[in-house]
C-alpha cells in the first residue's frame, strides 16, 4: 500500500521552487486538536470491498525545545483485509510553527516486509539540509544526506504547507512541481490540477464543493500516469474528502467518516 500513503503527498498544491528564506509560511488551514478519519475501499473482483480505515491527526508540540506541530498518519487493514494483504502504517512529522520541516517518521508494515524511513531537516546558510535513513526488515541501514537552495517537504509536512495555499487562481492544466524528501531519496514530482467539481459522499447526504487534483508518475516507458486523483474541500480548511488510487495491485478509495477540531467554517459543505 506505499501508494496509498501518497495520499498525504496528493494534497500538495505548494508553490514550485520555493527557496531556503521562503520554507515558512502562514498557516491558515488547521490548528491542534484536528482530526480526519476515512474509510479505505478496494476494487476485489469487480465490488469495492472495505479494507481498512485511516486516521490523521495535528497536536501541539516541541521538537528540540522550540514549539512544534506534531502530525501523524496512521493506516490499518481490517481482518477480511488482513487474510490476503496486512497493512499496517504508520506517518509522523514534526513542523515548526512556521511550518518548517523539522523531522519525518514512516514505519510501514505491508505483507510480509516492514520499511522504515526518517528525515532530519536543517538549514544551514541559506540551503535546506537532509539526512536521510533508510531500513528494509532487517537489512543494513541506508544513510544518505541531500542540500539543495529550494525547500524540500516529506508527504506529511507538504500537505500541511498546501493547505494554507489559494488555488483560486489556477487554471486546469495547472502543473505544480515540488522537491520531496524520504529516506532513501530526494527527487522532483508533480501534481496537476484538474478543475473543480461537486462530490457526494459515499453513504453519507452529504455533498462538497471540492478542488480536484491529480499526482501523476512517469511510467517505465516514459509516459505519464495518473497516480492518485484527490478531491479537497472549496474552502479554507482544504479538507481531502475523496482520494482515488491506481496502485501496482489494483485500484483502491478512501472517503472521509469524519472531521472534529476544524479551524474554519466548512463552507465548503452543500446542505
Amino acid at each position: 500500500m506505499k501508494k496509498l500513503l501518497s495520499i498525504i503527498i496528493l494534497l500538495s498544491l505548494c508553490s514550485a521552487l520555493r527557496t531556503q528564506a521562503q520554507c515558512t509560511a502562514e498557516n491558515t488551514a488547521f490548528k491542534s486538536g484536528e482530526t480526519l478519519l476515512y474509510d479505505l475501499y478496494f476494487n476485489w473482483k469487480f465490488v469495492w470491498v472495505k479494507v481498512g480505515t485511516a486516521s490523521m491527526n495535528v497536536s501541539s508540540a516541541t521538537y528540540q525545545g522550540e514549539p512544534a506541530y506534531r502530525t501523524y498518519l496512521i493506516t490499518r487493514g481490517n481482518a477480511k483485509a488482513d487474510r490476503f494483504f496486512v497493512m499496517r502504517d504508520t506517518l509522523i512529522t514534526y513542523t515548526g510553527l512556521d511550518l518548517a520541516p523539522r523531522y519525518y517518521f514512516k514505519g510501514a508494515l505491508e505483507g510480509k516486509t516492514y520499511r522504515k524511513d526518517e528525515v532530519w531537516y536543517s538549514y544551514p546558510s541559506g540551503q535546506c539540509a537532509m539526512k536521510m535513513r533508510f531500513q528494509k526488515n532487517n537489512d543494513y541501514v541506508i544513510n544518505n544526506q541531500y542540500s539543495s537552495r529550494y525547500c524540500a517537504y516529506d508527504m506529511l509536512s507538504m500537505m500541511l504547507r498546501a493547505r494554507s495555499f489559494d488555488a483560486s487562481k489556477m487554471k486546469v492544466g495547472h502543473r505544480i512541481n515540488f522537491l520531496m524528501a524520504e529516506g532513501k531519496k530526494c527527487e522532483w514530482n508533480s501534481i496537476v490540477y484538474r478543475g473543480k467539481k461537486k462530490f457526494k459522499m459515499e453513504n453519507q447526504p452529504i455533498t462538497y464543493r471540492c478542488l480536484v487534483f491529480s499526482f501523476v508518475e512517469k511510467n517505465k516507458k516514459g509516459k505519464e500516469e495518473d497516480v492518485i486523483t484527490f478531491y479537497i474541500t472549496d474552502d479554507k480548511n482544504h479538507i481531502p474528502v475523496r482520494l482515488d488510487m491506481n496502485l501496482n495491485f489494483g485500484t483502491a478509495k478512501a472517503f472521509l467518516t469524519g472531521a472534529s477540531g476544524l479551524r474554519n467554517p466548512q463552507d465548503s459543505r452543500i446542505k
